[in-house]
């Protein structure tokens, strides 16, 4: 019975550890630095994996040159497949993610966009 305790015991920290690992290996943040600087009203947050900071600061700016107005979308940039979640909308704004993936490399951001 206590090889059994100790065993479930084991288990539930083995899950508990593989549950936190992907939050802290997945990505890393990136200092937004100039939230204005990029081509949209305000990039709130930038992750990074597979790629330096500063590269995934020039992709989102690629980005957002590549969007076709301020309600406009990027489908591919710089070999990058492109997708949006657009949320908090209202007739003056809204919020959005954008995710460009190429291979194992990923570049996301958080912005709002003034209309």
């Amino acid at each position: 019975m206590t090889s059994r305790l100790l065993l479930g015991a084991a288990l539930v920290a083995a899950v508990a550890t593989a549950c936190l690992l992907p939050a802290t290996a997945s990505a890393k943040s990136c200092d937004v630095g100039n939230t204005r600087g990029y081509g949209t009203t305000y990039v709130i947050e930038i992750a990074a994996k597979g790629v330096s900071c500063s590269k995934a600061k020039q992709l989102i700016r690629a980005y957002h040159d590549c969007r076709p107005g301020k309600k406009g979308k990027c489908a591919r940039v710089d070999g990058y497949a492109c997708s949006e979640r657009r949320f908090n909308q209202s007739q003056q704004s809204y919020d959005s993610e954008a995710t460009c993936k190429k291979g194992a490399k990923r570049v996301t951001h958080t912005y709002t966009q003034f209309t």
